[in-house]
């Protein structure tokens, strides 16, 4: 049974699990994952830094909490969709943070930030 490499397609000699036809081609495979992994977390941790800043601007520098409308924080490009950790609370509300930060909907159209 003839296998080729999963680079350069070229056919593989050697052992029957082997998988690229030489070390160029396995550390060019390896380097282009890491890279696209690290991509990928280099442009989630952008999002997380905006969504963080985003919540001490609206919350300023000596509040511990407050409470604003759900648009106040879409205009400004707020992703709900990233957040560090959440946690559920006794009364079954869901806090979620970014960082020290955190928001938890309190209607469909306030959301309440706290600094823990």
């Amino acid at each position: 049974m003839k296998r080729n490499c999963k680079i350069c397609k070229k056919p593989i000699v050697g052992r029957s699990d082997k998988i690229y036809c030489s070390n160029y081609c396995k550390n060019f495979y390896h380097k282009k994952l890491r890279y696209a992994t690290k991509m990928a977390a280099i442009e989630i941790n952008g999002f997380l830094k905006r969504n963080y800043a985003i919540l001490l601007e609206t919350l300023g520098k000596n509040k511990t909490q407050i409470k604003v409308y759900r648009n106040t924080l879409e205009r400004k490009k707020f992703r709900f969709k990233y957040h560090t950790h959440l946690h559920v609370n006794s009364r079954n509300k869901t806090f979620y943070f970014v960082y020290d930060l955190a928001w938890m909907e309190f209607s469909d159209d306030e959301i309440l930030i706290v600094r823990k």
